[in-house]
């Protein structure tokens, strides 16, 4: 059974620093492809960040490009996203997903696993 267990959120001002972590379990994790989504309060859920298998591929979404790093490590099984520099429209539900497709871009339907999510709220 494959889980998704995302952590590392909580509340920052703005211009702070957060790190979220994401492990799966029950997959070949050096197999998928990860990803961070977001969604907000009556908002859409969006592609943030994403990580090809071996990390030779990243796509950002341009609201973040400079400010968020994603990143893996294979031998834990986890994924993280770096969010520096944050923002009040940054705050939203972030959720860590694990895909076996890729096509250079952060869309949903390439993502078949998802975690439950971990809240980050920025303050102004």
């Amino acid at each position: 059974q494959v889980q998704v267990v995302e952590s590392g959120g909580g509340l920052v001002q703005a211009g702070g620093s957060l790190r979220l972590s994401c492990t799966a379990s029950g997959l070949t994790f050096a197999d998928y492809a990860m990803g961070w989504f977001r969604q907000a309060p009556g908002k859409e859920r969006e592609g943030v960040s994403c990580l090809k298998w071996h990390a030779d591929r990243t796509y950002y979404a341009d609201s973040v490009k400079g400010r968020f790093t994603i990143s893996r490590d294979d031998a834990k099984n986890t994924v993280y996203l770096q969010m520096n520099g944050l923002k009040a429209e940054d705050t939203a539900m972030y959720y860590c997903a694990a895909g076996v497709a890729w096509d250079g871009f952060c869309r949903r339907d390439n993502f078949h696993f998802w975690g439950q999510g971990t809240q980050v709220t920025v303050s102004s």
